[in-house]
């Protein structure tokens, strides 16, 4: 059976809301990405091509439901976008509100990864302990690592939590719209390799999320033009926007927390105060599941506000919830960016985040 296999370079290159003029695509909404938001995965480097094929190796699966595991909560929820109620069971593995890059996977987690057909992680080194374990239990799964077979190695970026002598690169892609396209197709190629026969039900889930993720991206960029470009700088708990932020031209002049993921020393502390006072900063923003003293410290010092609800991969709401998706994390966090730094944010606001998909995926709480 023919598979058609979709690419970023498809996505960049169908410009219209009606199907390429391809049997290799399904249709893509209007789009206006650049290279350096979303790499070609022709690009010819070993690490992403490697990855790439790694995604890819697998076989059909019959006679039973698609075993699917997933990492983080966003991931998790793209995944059973994508997969709907056509069939596969989706099971997420990292417990939302956990420090995702620190996370050791209990001993009970080697049941779930032994059975599994399908893992899908962010990859970029951000879930170590939990992929070393996959290759170790579940040696015939297909280990598809997302954003590490989506952005080429020279698009990486390393900032103070993630700095390039400590060899790990910034993996936080999906809060950057423009780089969630490539998961997304990567995850309905991958579904597609291991049940071809639904493979319209896949492609038609595949359009109805892209196009969502592409009217965020949209109404992002309406919200920030409302902000003054010298007024776009953030301040945050943990390095989770430098792909987001290159993209709609914001500058995040420092995080708290470093590469060691503790607090982060004195003088890293007055040089941000210093920074928040020359950059006349409007909002520092924390993280509601990680609390921090330290931001709170430098928001009563320099007299600039602090925003303490900022998520990175804890969806809000509750399973079940249009609310409790990587889009409605997507929308809260823009929307609380938005206003915080005195923009207008009625674009974002009147997106609908509802896929009209039926998001069937287990999530660990």
């Amino acid at each position: 059976m023919h598979r058609k296999i979709l690419t970023a370079a498809l996505v960049i290159s169908c410009l219209s809301l009606v199907s390429c003029s391809t049997n290799n695509s399904v249709e893509q909404p209007k789009d206006d990405l650049s290279q350096e938001n979303i790499s070609d995965p022709a690009v010819s480097e070993a690490k992403l091509q490697e990855a790439g094929a790694d995604c890819m190796a697998g076989t059909a699966v019959s006679g039973r439901p698609v075993r699917v595991v997933s990492t983080v909560a966003p991931i998790t929820n793209l995944v059973g976008l994508i997969a709907g109620d056509i069939g596969p069971i989706v099971q997420g593995i990292v417990p939302e509100g956990t420090n995702s890059h620190t996370f050791e996977p209990p001993p009970s987690a080697v049941a779930t990864l032994e059975t599994a057909d399908i893992i899908f992680v962010n990859g970029m080194m951000l879930e170590d302990p939990t992929l070393e374990l996959a290759k170790a239990n579940a040696p015939k799964a297909v280990i598809c690592e997302l954003g590490t077979s989506s952005l080429a190695e020279s698009d990486w970026m390393y900032d103070f939590s993630f700095p390039k002598d400590g060899g790990k690169p910034n993996p936080h892609l999906w809060t950057n719209p423009p780089n969630v396209l490539p998961y997304l197709s990567t995850i309905r190629n991958v579904l597609v390799n291991a049940d071809p026969t639904n493979t319209d039900k896949y492609d038609a889930n595949y359009v109805l999320v892209s196009r969502l993720v592409m009217n965020l991206d949209d109404a992002m960029k309406v919200a920030t033009a409302t902000i003054p470009k010298n007024e776009r700088n953030l301040l945050t708990y943990h390095d989770a926007y430098a792909y987001f932020a290159r993209h709609f031209e914001y500058e995040v002049i420092g995080a708290i927390q470093p590469q060691s993921f503790e607090e982060p020393s004195p003088k890293d502390i007055a040089a941000l105060i210093d920074q928040v006072k020359s950059k006349k900063v409007k909002a520092i923003f924390g993280s509601e599941v990680f609390p921090s003293p330290v931001l709170e410290q430098i928001g009563k010092e320099t007299g600039v506000r602090y925003i303490d609800v900022l998520r990175d991969d804890d969806l809000p709401g509750e399973p079940g919830d249009a609310e409790h998706s990587w889009a409605g994390l997507m929308k809260f966090n823009y929307i609380t960016i938005v206003e915080a730094l005195g923009g207008d944010a009625s674009a974002v606001k009147a997106v609908s985040i509802d896929a009209k998909i039926s998001d069937k995926a287990t999530y660990l709480q």
